[in-house]
């Protein structure tokens, strides 16, 4: 997992995983899982599932990267206070997932609550197959 600043100003946590490397065999195999995480999560609630790609394709001055073959968010949220109304500014959390030939893309923007960096980290590591299961 890489952690940088998109823009200068983003603070973005990325995971490029080579399709060998996983057992999820597209992007929306991995939205499905992550769903999963966000339900099994006692704070995590799932709000909804974005197409991105679609969405973009439909635009007529939409553009896609030509290796881009799919690209969705999961939506949810981690709230557990809400003592601010400027703190909806950083809600809710999405983790996208973009689909190339050979490896998915996988990030997420820096949240300000550490459980909700540590969940969101713990379950897209998870998707990297263990050493000893990947084939010699």
């Amino acid at each position: 997992m890489k952690q940088s600043l998109l823009q200068e100003k983003y603070p973005v946590y990325s995971l490029e995983l080579p399709k060998p490397e996983t057992t999820m065999k597209d992007a929306e195999a991995i939205i499905e899982y992550l769903k999963g995480c966000i339900a099994r999560h006692k704070i995590a609630e799932l709000i909804s599932t974005f197409d991105h790609y679609a969405h973009t394709r439909a635009l007529e001055e939409g553009e896609i990267a030509d290796d881009i073959l799919a690209a969705k968010h999961v939506i949810f949220c981690f709230g557990t206070h809400l003592k601010d109304a400027h703190v909806m500014a950083v809600r809710p959390r999405s983790i996208g997932v973009v689909e190339k030939a050979d490896r998915f893309v996988i990030t997420f923007l820096e949240a300000p609550m550490p459980l909700a960096n540590s969940a969101m980290e713990g379950w897209v590591k998870a998707l990297v197959r263990s050493p000893e299961s990947l084939p010699a």
